[in-house]
């Protein structure tokens, strides 16, 4: 996803820095818990309503897996889904609206975090349902709401009974040709580094070596240029906060905080109306990447944002708000959720609170 090859960058950069050991935090559903999960789901009343699969061919074992949900269906004595994937000529958005066209009223997302953003463009602000089926590399998505990534788990959350509203935050970017595209964003995305990151890593790499591969691929980008914007943040209240000529090596928007190992956004929340803004840079060369790893680990430990009182070298700048304009001085990389949509110098960010229903395991 957008900022992985950040956090294993940091936390290969903390190795070098003793302070930093303490911060690792690991959370691991115990068997209790994932009994107790199991049990919630297996007693909810089944949704015989019209469903859809909206599955990425490209995955490794889809013409499998695409097998075994029409099996558990018809095991469950559902109505088989409509089936429809996606192309290089259509997208996970398109599928879904097909689908919704169809009379679907659940829409089954099988794919990676990409897949399921896409499809959940189609569906935010209208009745239907989103349904995670997480067969991706990440799966942050599924993960940060407790969906399972075993197959039968949550296939069994997508049929029955259960949801929660989250939010939509979109992009709108605006290309060099001064056309615009919006995009939806449900974890994070960026301008600056990790969209770099997401652009020079090659997908070989990351098949073989997972989010490693995004630390190896940026390391000869480290020091390039850094960005320059001015940045314009609404706030919850409504009052507007600006700043001008802002150098800065990512500037992330996150709707929710939370990834493998640490949290870049202990605040964010999938459901509260607010989208999370920070600014990150470094100076003084690698100290400031060190420092800037032992600042997130700080903060994951704490699960609160900030910097250590003692840092130096790096900017860790964190704010809430509901509406974004970032016009920046030169074009620079932008990223969604981890897909690179290209060169930009305007971008405007905005959240629809709670307009996507998603099936989860538990009700919020």
């Amino acid at each position: 996803m957008s900022v992985t090859g950040i956090v294993w960058l940091c936390i290969l950069a903390a190795v070098v820095c003793p302070l930093s050991g303490w911060g690792i935090v690991r959370a691991v559903r115990g068997k209790h818990e994932w009994d107790s999960l199991v049990r919630t789901i297996d007693e909810r009343p089944q949704d015989h309503s019209d469903y859809a699969l909206v599955i990425n061919p490209s995955k490794n074992n889809a013409d499998r897996i695409s097998r075994d949900i029409l099996a558990f269906f018809k095991e469950h004595d559902l109505p088989a889904p409509l089936v429809i994937e996606t192309t290089l000529e259509k997208d996970g958005k398109a599928c879904a609206q097909e689908a919704v066209e169809r009379g679907a009223r659940v829409i089954l997302a099988a794919g990676g975090d990409g897949t399921v953003r896409t499809v959940a463009e189609a569906l935010a602000g209208t009745d239907r349902a989103l349904a995670v089926i997480p067969i991706g590399t990440a799966n942050l998505f599924a993960k940060n709401l407790g969906i399972p990534t075993d197959l039968t788990e949550a296939l069994k959350v997508a049929v029955s009974h259960g949801s929660r509203k989250v939010d939509m935050g979109w992009m709108d970017v605006t290309d060099k040709e001064g056309d615009t595209s919006r995009h939806g964003t449900l974890l994070m995305s960026g301008i600056g580094f990790d969209a770099t990151m997401m652009e020079v890593t090659p997908a070989q790499l990351k098949a073989a070596l997972g989010w490693v591969a995004y630390a190896i691929s940026s390391l000869s980008h480290l020091f390039d240029r850094k960005e320059k914007a001015d940045i314009t943040i609404t706030q919850k209240d409504g009052s507007v906060r600006s700043v001008q000529n802002v150098s800065f090596r990512t500037f992330l928007i996150g709707n929710c905080g939370t990834i493998p190992v640490v949290s870049l956004m202990p605040e964010a929340r999938f459901d509260d109306g607010l989208l999370d803004f920070e600014l990150i840079d470094t100076r003084h060369g690698l100290l400031g990447w060190t420092n800037l790893a032992n600042d997130v680990l700080y903060q994951t430990a704490r699960r609160h944002p900030g910097m250590r009182p003692w840092s130096h070298g790096s900017t860790l700048a964190q704010m809430q708000g509901t509406r974004a304009v970032v016009d920046l001085h030169h074009r620079a990389l932008a990223e969604v959720d981890g897909d690179v949509v290209g060169q930009t110098r305007h971008v405007e960010i905005s959240v629809d609170q709670q307009a996507l229903t998603v099936r989860v395991p538990k009700a919020a």
